[in-house]
């Protein structure tokens, strides 16, 4: 998809800069590739396959919705102190037209944030940017000794 080089990140939390120079294991599991993390803003591409098929042919929704839940979260991290973490506490998806194979971009936006919660929003688009999936979540920031290990 794209070379590490022009993996765009201006956000200097330690998770974004993991997530933009290291494998994480459920990209590497689903196939998806982060692109762009910074100031409350973050884009996933998927090339999308048969091997991500319900049992009809199209794409499960379940894979819109783990590139959707990690654009999100990757939204909501490049708003994080250095010495903050967070967690998902509700999301949602609806899903507007179905999907085969193809290129799919995942963009997400933190649509409001506040001082512990956030809320943020996806739109999954295709190749001819048709609205496929919108997605929704509420993160809380984890500080302290909620942040530890995480």
């Amino acid at each position: 998809m794209t070379q590490q080089s022009e993996k765009q990140g201006t956000s200097s939390h330690p998770l974004v800069q993991k997530v933009l120079t290291t494998k994480i294991p459920v990209a590497e599991l689903i196939g998806f590739e982060p692109v762009e993390i910074e100031g409350g803003r973050a884009v996933i591409l998927l090339q999308a396959g048969p091997h991500h098929a319900n049992p009809m042919g199209t794409l499960h929704g379940g894979i819109l919705c783990d590139i959707a839940d990690a654009a999100m979260g990757m939204a909501f991290t490049s708003t994080l102190a250095q010495d903050e973490t967070f967690t998902t506490i509700e999301l949602g998806i609806n899903y507007f037209r179905p999907f085969w194979t193809g290129l799919l971009r995942a963009e997400a936006k933190v649509i409001n944030r506040g001082s512990t919660f956030g809320f943020i929003e996806c739109e999954v688009t295709d190749e001819r940017n048709r609205l496929i999936a919108k997605a929704s979540s509420t993160c809380t920031a984890l500080r302290g000794d909620r942040a530890k290990g995480r």
